[in-house]
């Protein structure tokens, strides 16, 4: 009958839907898609599988940096998935850049990049399936998770060899070794106080700042309002920072701690008064400037902290 006639020509445009799919996503992890194709094999049912679709502009006139960084993450998320031994064909990754569907951009009311949404295999996107960009990070492994949440598809994370930290590790063993072997006889640069603490001080700095914070959830470098072209370096939450966040608060933190120094110089140094004074005034006013500093990131962050040093 006419109903089991329907039923057979959506079963056949399911079919070559996936097929088409699989195809391309055998050729790359992540399929880039014009507004037809969106249209046709996202939006238009019938459909059984859930595209994660991430919504970017790459193109070099953009100059969108956060946006070639979350894609470097979100090809490692697809390669995972693509070649994992549990892939099937019930969820896809796919991209749409701004310069080859601008008219999807449209159609979502859509005005900022990168963006990652999820559209379900039954029903439209609901607020959730919107992935939250400035609060998560775009690290493949919190998309992973989102993605989990949203599909129950867990997808393990294989994030290709990165030799940058054993070399760095060799170099240091080198230099540390060619030292030990030209000095061999003179091992007192092992035990310089202000060598062993300089070296503590940067690595404390480092910490501190939220350095390893940016390495475990890979937020973006800064954020930039698409309505007004305005670059904010400061996150206005304190549930998440930026990556130049960090750098400022690196740099204010050296600003205090070289006052304190200064000052801890002028009060202990056996240096004539006039070189003291100056060394005091200048910690002083460094203490002053970057801790005054460091308060108005706090406030900024914890809105209504009511205290301000100047």
């Amino acid at each position: 009958g006419p109903g089991a006639a329907g039923q057979r020509r959506k079963e056949m445009m399911l079919s070559e839907k996936v097929n088409q799919l699989m195809e391309w996503a055998s050729k790359r992890s992540v399929i880039r898609m014009n507004g037809d194709k969106f249209r046709r094999l996202v939006k238009a049912p019938p459909r059984n599988y859930s595209v994660i679709v991430m919504f970017t502009a790459l193109q070099p006139h953009r100059q969108c940096v956060v946006c070639k960084q979350a894609d470097e993450e979100y090809q490692i998320l697809a390669n995972s998935w693509r070649y994992s031994s549990a892939f099937t064909n019930k969820i896809f990754f796919a991209m749409v850049d701004f310069d080859e569907g601008s008219d999807v951009f449209q159609m979502l009311n859509m005005n900022s990049a990168p963006t990652f949404i999820n559209f379900p295999a039954k029903g439209k996107p609901k607020r959730g399936d919107t992935y939250e960009l400035q609060v998560r990070g775009f690290a493949a492994e919190q998309l992973a998770r989102w993605v989990a949440d949203r599909t129950d598809v867990h997808i393990r994370v294989i994030r290709p060899p990165n030799y940058a930290g054993p070399l760095m590790l060799g170099l240091l063993l080198a230099v540390i070794g060619g030292l030990v072997y030209l000095r061999g006889s003179n091992l007192d640069f092992l035990y310089n106080k202000t060598g062993w603490a300089f070296a503590a001080l940067c690595f404390v700095l480092a910490m501190t700042s939220g350095q390893m914070w940016n390495h475990i959830r890979g937020p973006p470098y800064a954020h930039k309002n698409p309505h007004t072209g305005q670059v904010n370096y400061i996150h206005g939450s304190s549930q998440a920072q930026f990556v130049a966040e960090t750098h400022i608060v690196l740099l204010f933190n050296g600003g205090v701690t070289l006052g304190m120094v200064l000052l801890h110089e002028a009060a202990t140094s056996d240096m004539d008064v006039g070189k003291r004074k100056i060394m005091c005034i200048a910690g002083i006013g460094l203490v002053v400037l970057f801790f005054s500093w460091l308060l108005s990131v706090f406030r900024s962050k914890y809105h209504g902290y009511p205290y301000r040093y100047v």
